[in-house]
């Protein structure tokens, strides 16, 4: 069966200094045929961004010839849907729905939602910008697993209708959160919300650590709404582990073997970061040529 998966990138895999129109340019530039946007706390696309900005961002996409799939975002570490705090859980809702509105706007099929965490092991500067100017982390807490799970439920059977409402997907991102760690915990939690407005955003190299992304492949099936291309090297450990695609032990021919077997003819966006020191455009370049391969284009 022919792959029919469509090539795209996130914007993580730019310079952090680069403005969002030039990081399209280069996208298209390098081959890619979409563009995953990122919400952020202030900036070019935040949660204070007017319709008319968001709508320019559009137009400018459509004037360079390259589609935004998809809007994600790292604001889920600063308000989690399962924190023990009530206004941080009220802030994470009010944030998914901010982020389906300009979604919508932006004319993207699904937005990144992280479901929340029970604990997590890195710092606020290795996820946050500016990690000293947040209020929360939600790695400061640990939240009791059946905790987490009921409140992350909640959550999502009261933010399932907007999302129908805004016609568009809301994608949980499988993340290093100690949280919905099975394929078939995950695949349960969304079988339990019970929605087409919600499935999952399959991201490949997160579950390398402790797990087999072709198996998880499998088992979610067409609840796989996206998908995030990533490597990961195991002996690495940590986020050090996170490499370029193809250096790392992500078996990439069988995990394209079990999304073509699903006919999914989605988006792969690769997510690279940290970008390179030097030349930083160049990560953007070679993760085409690594696409193109796993992808079979070329």
């Amino acid at each position: 069966m022919r792959c029919k998966i469509k090539k795209g990138i996130n914007i993580w895999s730019f310079p952090e200094q680069m403005n969002i129109a030039d990081c399209m340019k280069l996208a298209k530039e390098a081959g890619f045929e979409g563009i995953e946007l990122a919400l952020s706390m202030k900036g070019e696309l935040s949660l204070t961004s007017s319709d008319e900005e968001i709508l320019r961002l559009k137009q400018a996409a459509d004037d360079i010839g390259i589609v935004i799939n998809s809007l994600a975002t790292g604001l889920y570490w600063q308000f989690s849907l399962t924190s023990n705090r009530e206004d941080i859980r009220q802030k994470a809702k009010e944030t998914v729905r901010r982020q389906l509105d300009i979604g919508a706007l932006l004319g993207v099929d699904c937005i990144l939602v992280c479901p929340g965490t029970v604990g997590v092991d890195f710092t606020p500067d290795e996820v946050v910008p500016d990690a000293k100017e947040i209020e929360f982390f939600a790695g400061s807490e640990v939240i009791d697993y059946d905790v987490a799970y009921e409140r992350a439920l909640s959550a999502f059977l009261e933010l399932a209708p907007y999302a129908e409402e805004k016609q568009v997907v809301i994608g949980v991102e499988n993340i290093w959160n100690k949280f919905l760690l099975s394929p078939l915990e995950m695949r349960d939690f969304i079988d339990k919300i019970g929605s087409p407005w919600v499935r999952v955003f399959f991201d490949v190299g997160n579950v390398v650590a402790h797990g087999y992304p072709e198996q998880w492949i499998r088992i979610l099936g067409k609840r796989i709404a996206k998908v995030h291309f990533k490597d990961y090297r195991r002996d690495a450990k940590g986020l050090a582990g996170f490499v370029d695609l193809l250096a790392g032990d992500v078996d990439y021919v069988r995990v394209v073997d079990e999304l073509v077997a699903l006919d999914y003819d989605g988006w792969a966006n690769a997510e690279m970061c940290p970008v390179y020191k030097c030349y930083s455009d160049q990560i953007v370049y070679n993760t085409s040529a690594a696409m193109d391969r796993i992808l079979r284009i070329k």
